[in-house]
């Protein structure tokens, strides 16, 4: 394993977040901190509890959620595209440097600064609200896998837009709908049973409820199902990344 390659891109675009700190890690918290002002303060006067839960500590693993899927897919797809928008990539694919570093790198660099993200805003909330995680090593499981996994996720989209409008079509009108709409503000046994049905087609459902579980014991889909579903989708994005290199999908072309 080329472990000189693998650092040298994975610190590259660590070094990139540093420079880009008000974009990357300062605006994303100043956001959701306002989501968690105006759903606490607007709908948390309204719904005192959920399942036992003060509304305001309910909405905070959507909230993680919701900036660790966008961050992920943003942060992984956006560093993968720039060396294909500059021409470096075809020094990248000529350097003596498999494509499991590659990907190890960029999604490695891409993940940790989600997990970051998520750790400082899991901080920043609980200046709001009291915080308790009674499943520890479970909440940084489902948060490192999901970070991993739609870092995979980005990365596909990186290879895949030919435009910097694409890098935002998938975020802004697949993931963060997805996410609103996955319970992270709402458990989806308050929806009518017609909806649950439906809801639970929602990949999101899986990782919020997995999530949400290891902070308050309470889900709303088996924990093992949201374990083994987020294993399946990483899978399936490794499948279509290693699909990409072996035929060179818009990267050799």
């Amino acid at each position: 394993m080329n472990l000189h390659g693998i650092r040298a891109i994975y610190l590259f675009e660590m070094a990139r977040t540093w420079r880009t700190l008000l974009q990357s890690i300062v605006s994303p918290v100043i956001s959701t901190a306002l989501y968690f002002v105006v759903f606490g303060s607007a709908i948390g006067s309204r719904i005192s509890e959920v399942d036992g839960i003060s509304y305001g500590a309910f909405i905070v693993p959507g909230l993680i959620m919701l900036s660790l899927l966008t961050q992920s897919v943003s942060n992984a797809s956006f560093g993968i595209y720039f060396p294909k928008f500059t021409g470096t990539i075809y020094e990248l694919l000529s350097a003596p440097i498999s494509f499991y570093e590659i990907v190890l790198a960029y999604v490695g660099a891409a993940a940790s600064k989600s997990i970051i993200l998520g750790l400082i805003i899991l901080a920043t909330a609980g200046l709001f609200v009291p915080l308790h995680v009674e499943h520890p090593v479970w909440m940084v499981l489902f948060l490192v896998l999901t970070a991993v996994t739609f870092s995979l996720l980005g990365f596909i989209i990186g290879i895949w837009a030919d435009g910097f409008e694409k890098l935002q079509v998938v975020p802004l009108l697949v993931i963060t709908p997805l996410t609103f709409l996955g319970g992270s503000f709402y458990s989806i046994h308050m929806l009518p049973p017609v909806w649950q049905t439906i809801t639970l087609f929602n990949p999101v459902v899986y990782l919020v409820s997995g999530f949400r579980w290891s902070f308050y014991g309470q889900a709303d889909v088996p924990v093992v199902t949201s374990l083994v579903m987020a294993m399946v989708f990483l899978t399936l994005c490794m499948l279509v990344i290693r699909w990409m290199f072996a035929t060179g999908y818009k990267l050799k072309d």
